[in-house]
């Protein structure tokens, strides 16, 4: 079966590559990408994926991948690293919340504790319909990011 997705460099890309080899001040992805697309280019040494793979110590997917995102997104975004599909976790507390939670924590604890304790946090800021539902552990990722000590 035929490559779908054949590299074919310019003489211009040829040289930023290389370029970009020899000096070295990339980060190694960037170079190691770089070296691939030199290595697999129809017009150099027109490397298998296998070869390829072997030689740069990566998966042949990987190269794979390098050639479709080269022939169908071009030269600069092969060099960085894939993108993620999905997008990143939305924030559970917005800075409101946040701050409700800090003035509760800042609060007198409820009788019979003689300090909030995580979980309490947490139970407390549900029942106060602070937040729909919270983890102790979101609350102290939240109390964390304040200086306000336990004391």
């Amino acid at each position: 079966m035929g490559k779908v997705y054949i590299v074919r460099l310019t003489d211009a890309e040829r040289q930023q590559l290389q370029a970009l080899v020899t000096t070295g001040k990339a980060p190694a992805y960037k170079i190691k990408h770089a070296n691939l697309l030199l290595n697999i280019d129809v017009n150099g040494q027109a490397w298998s994926d296998e070869q390829a793979a072997k030689t740069f110590h990566c998966h042949r997917n990987t190269v794979a991948n390098l050639r479709q995102r080269f022939v169908e997104k071009g030269l600069a975004v092969a060099l960085e690293r894939k993108q993620s599909e999905m997008a990143p976790r939305p924030a559970i507390c917005d800075g409101e919340a946040e701050a409700k939670l800090i003035a509760l924590r800042c609060s007198e604890p409820p009788a019979g504790h003689a300090r909030w304790t995580l979980r309490l946090l947490a139970d407390k800021a549900v029942e106060l319909e602070i937040i729909p539902n919270i983890s102790h552990e979101t609350v102290r990722q939240v109390l964390k990011k304040t200086n306000s000590s336990r004391i």
